[in-house]
This record gives C-alpha cells, sequence and structure tokens, in this order.
C-alpha cells in the first residue's frame, strides 16, 4: 500500500479487527479502509455506484498482504444496507466495528425548489442509512464489544452552503444520532462517536462545489487550506482504538482546519 503518514502509525490493539467502511470506495472512506488495513485489521469495503475505485482499493490492500472484502449496495436503501452488514460480518465471522461513513449531497438543490422524494433520498442516505447500518450491526457489536463510527460534517454545524439544507439538517441527525446511541449501547461494551469534517478535497466537492464556492470556503478556513482524506484517517483510528480511546463515547470530533471551534 502507498507510503503515507497513517502508514507511520502503530495502533496495536486494531490489528486483528475486523472493520466494515461503508461508502469506503473513494475520499475519506477509502482513506480510512486504507489506514485499518495498515494497521493488520480486516477491512469490509462497501460500495453502490463506484465499483471501479472499490476494486482498486481492495486490490492495493490485498497486495499489501491486508485482508479484504468487497460488498455493494444502496446505503439509501434498507434491505441493501442491511444485508451489506450482515454479509460483511459473516465473511469474517465477527464485527469490531462500523464505520457509517456512505451519505452525499446528490445534488444543490434550495428548499423551496425540492420535493418530497428528492427530500426522502437525502435523508435515507445520509440519515437512515447509519440508523439501519448501526441497528444491523449491533448484535454482532455485543458478542464482544465494538465501536461504531459515524460521519457527519461540519454543515450540521453552520447549516451548509447554498442549496445543502437537507444534507446539513441530514448531517445534524447523525450527530444527534450519535449522542443517543453512546448512551444506549454503552452498557453492551458500543462506543459511539463521530467525525465531522470541515472542507476537504475529495470527489465530494469536485462533483458539487465549483471553483469559487472552494475558494470562498478555503477563505474562511485558518489554516488556508483544504484538508485531505488521509488528514481524517487518524481521528477514525483514534476513535476505532481501546487503547487511545477507550474513555470516549458521544462525542463529535471535529477535523476542519480551525473553520468552526466549537
Amino acid at each position: 500500500m502507498e507510503d503515507s503518514k497513517v502508514s507511520q502509525l502503530t495502533v496495536p490493539d486494531l490489528r486483528g479487527k475486523t472493520y466494515l467502511v461503508t461508502g469506503a470506495s473513494t475520499g475519506i472512506g477509502a482513506a480510512v479502509a486504507r489506514a485499518l488495513a495498515l494497521q493488520g485489521a480486516q477491512v469490509a469495503i462497501h460500495y453502490n455506484s463506484s465499483e471501479g475505485p472499490a476494486r482498486a482499493l481492495a486490490e492495493e490492500i490485498s497486495k499489501g498482504g491486508g485482508k479484504v472484502h468487497l460488498v455493494a449496495g444502496d446505503a439509501g436503501k434498507h434491505d441493501e444496507i442491511t444485508r451489506v452488514v450482515m454479509e460483511a460480518a459473516e465473511f469474517f465471522g465477527r464485527l469490531d466495528g462500523l464505520i457509517n461513513n456512505a451519505g452525499s449531497l446528490l445534488k444543490r438543490v434550495p428548499i423551496v425548489e425540492s420535493d418530497e422524494s428528492f427530500d426522502r433520498l437525502v435523508t435515507d442516505i445520509n440519515s437512515h442509512s447509519v440508523l439501519w447500518a448501526s441497528r444491523a450491526a449491533i448484535p454482532w457489536l455485543r458478542k464482544q464489544g465494538g465501536v461504531i463510527v459515524n460521519t457527519t460534517s461540519i454543515a450540521a454545524r453552520h447549516g451548509g452552503g447554498g442549496g445543502s439544507l437537507l444534507y446539513a439538517a441530514s448531517k445534524g441527525y447523525v450527530s444527534t444520532l450519535t449522542r443517543g446511541m453512546a448512551k444506549e449501547l454503552v452498557k453492551d461494551g458500543i462506543r459511539v462517536n463521530a467525525v465531522s469534517p470541515g472542507v476537504i478535497a475529495t470527489p465530494f466537492h469536485e462533483r458539487f462545489s465549483s471553483e469559487e464556492q472552494m475558494k470562498t470556503m478555503v477563505a474562511s478556513i485558518p489554516m488556508g487550506r483544504a484538508g485531505t482524506a488521509e488528514e481524517c484517517a487518524g481521528t477514525y483510528l483514534y476513535l476505532c482504538s481501546d487503547m487511545l480511546s477507550g474513555y470516549v463515547t458521544g462525542q463529535v470530533i471535529e477535523v476542519n482546519g480551525g473553520q468552526l471551534m466549537p
């Protein structure tokens, strides 16, 4: 696997554990899957439409000596994301962690121009997918204890940019769900936290943000630049590790270059 700052880390308690990363074909999800594999974890890579990048990542991990399994499905559909979780867990025979990363803006639409169909598409892929996948994973995680790490967004705090109100609101749902699940599942030995990325240079912004929009967003970041997917991955590793974050649950950790300081 490619050399990186993350590859220089050693987090011993992740070795041999099994994690499912949803939305792992590109961007932050791919960086997290790669980082977990570099720690010796078994990784299930979920994808939907981006089969090519997902297979390339799986091949990279496999060639590096990692154990990986590909699983396809639409995270915005209850039966499919439930099947994805079950298939991943059954393939490896266990599940130690679920990284709920799948999500999409779909397109920028002002709230007055949206309709019920689009409303449901956005909330299903960004909000309900987290609930559905977690519900399917909990019986597996209860067996030995484990973690759920959700991906929310800085948009959950500031309401999002033009045409992304529904996306921002759905990510707010994820942040609240994270705190509630943390309270409910702590008795089962399951820690639940979330990572809240700011402006990260990934295919997400290549698809949904114009050059002018990116310039405006970057101008508000004290570090003066967008972050990278790799710069987010370390926070996920931290939250997956009982050695590093065993007393951390119900938290939403901001990774945004100082753009938001709650």
